[in-house]
């Protein structure tokens, strides 16, 4: 064998072994080599397309939607047939406001896997965003039987009959589930406000109540604890919460949860404090047109015999509602407090006017009257005020002061 024979057997060798690293003979890669291969790189796309997703949703939650979206749909590029990435997709547009594209990518989810219980619950929050109520509706008992054990789903499903004039139905539909969502403080807060809207509002204080050993920390459960507690008048307690309320960043300010301790605090006999409270909510642009700060404003100073800002109430409350009684009315407390009887009695049939059958009017026509030696007629008021509000002992011992007949068919004798 020469040194030339020797070199291409050689060379031939190598070659072969080259091609055994290949596949053995050439020709490309190995069937074996190729599965691996592809299985590798599809490996590395689910890996890439998850980190996109995990990206996308980190996004959503910082609030950077533009973001969010631009790398939900690279996922999706990546790997179109993961159900989680469409109602990600579908959650953004929603909050994008596009949501004749989110209801797409949420149908998409929902074909995908039919089974996926976040597509099926945000699929009813946006037919619910669209007035679509009754398909909304079936959105949610899909996801409740897809996981009957999550509160959310029902309180979903119970909040939409709710808005469909159905609450004894979303109340049956809660209570059903009663002992797998007996530690969820939005299924008893949900309760409540079936509760309140039925009149039943000892039952919505218990109610709340529950709620709140269950979320302690929750604003929103205490406000309605709160709003109970001022419907059965439990002013005391309501002012508690409503302060603690109104220390809270979010709602330091909020209009109607200071008429709410406003009112607590005129009830609890603190008339100073409720007097400053409507005196902030007097001021400014929004204040001047505050036609119920006003009014308490007023009352309020005639308690406190501030005259001042009790004319400066009337005026105001006469200016902004000329068809309502109150604004005559204090206007008449002024007076009076002016021992301008006739004046008062002027303002008065101007306040009877707009509400004959009023107990307060009629109460106040009467007093003034009695002062002014005029018992028939102060008579005839405090039984008109008695007839309007029967159970007020202040008003029989009034109408006792002045003897006599009485009239609309209610007398004098206890």
């Amino acid at each position: 064998m020469n040194a030339r024979t020797a070199m291409r057997l050689g060379l031939t060798a190598c070659l072969c072994l080259a091609g055994l690293s290949a596949g053995c003979g050439g020709g490309g890669h190995g069937k074996y080599t190729r599965e691996h291969l592809s299985a590798a790189r599809e490996k590395l796309g689910i890996m890439k397309s998850a980190t996109e997703h995990d990206m996308a949703r980190q996004a959503f939650l910082a609030g950077d939607l533009d973001k969010a979206l631009k790398r939900i749909d690279t996922s999706i590029a990546i790997n179109d047939q993961v159900a989680r990435s469409h109602v990600l997709r579908g959650r953004i547009l929603n909050e994008m406001g596009a949501l004749d594209q989110a209801v797409q990518s949420l149908r998409t989810a929902e074909g995908l896997d039919p089974d996926n219980v976040e597509a099926q619950f945000y699929l009813g929050v946006l037919f619910e965003r669209l007035q679509e109520q009754e398909t909304a509706l079936g959105h949610y008992r899909r996801a409740m039987e897809l996981d009957p054990t999550a509160p959310q789903y029902a309180v979903a499903a119970a909040e939409t009959l709710i808005d469909m004039g159905r609450p004894a139905e979303a109340e049956g539909l809660l209570r059903e589930g009663a002992g797998r969502y007996e530690h969820a403080a939005g299924v008893k807060q949900t309760l409540g406000h079936i509760a309140l809207m039925g009149g039943r509002n000892a039952e919505a204080v218990e109610l709340f109540n529950q709620a709140r050993l269950l979320a302690p920390d929750d604003p929103a459960i205490l406000e309605d604890l709160a709003r109970a507690q001022v419907a059965v008048r439990d002013y005391r307690a309501a002012e508690g919460n409503l302060s603690r309320l109104l220390k809270n960043a979010e709602r330091a300010g909020r209009r109607d949860l200071l008429h709410s301790r406003a009112r607590c605090l005129t009830e609890l006999a603190r008339p100073v404090e409720a007097r400053a409270i409507y005196v902030t909510l007097t001021e400014g642009d929004e204040g001047a047109g505050d036609v119920e700060a006003w009014i308490g404003l007023g009352e309020l100073s005639y308690v406190l015999k501030d005259q001042h800002r009790l004319r400066a109430s009337a005026t105001r409350v006469i200016a902004l509602a000329p068809e309502r009684p109150d604004g005559y009315l204090l206007r008449a407390l002024w007076h009076r407090r002016q021992n301008e009887n006739a004046a008062a009695l002027e303002w008065l049939g101007r306040a009877a006017a707009r509400d004959p059958a009023s107990a307060k009017i009629n109460t106040l026509r009467g007093l003034v009257l009695r002062d002014m030696g005029r018992h028939d007629a102060a008579r005839e008021s405090f039984a008109l005020a008695l007839h309007a509000d029967p159970t007020n002992s202040s008003l029989r011992a009034l109408l006792d002061s002045v003897g006599g007949p009485t009239v609309a068919g209610v007398t004098n004798e206890p």
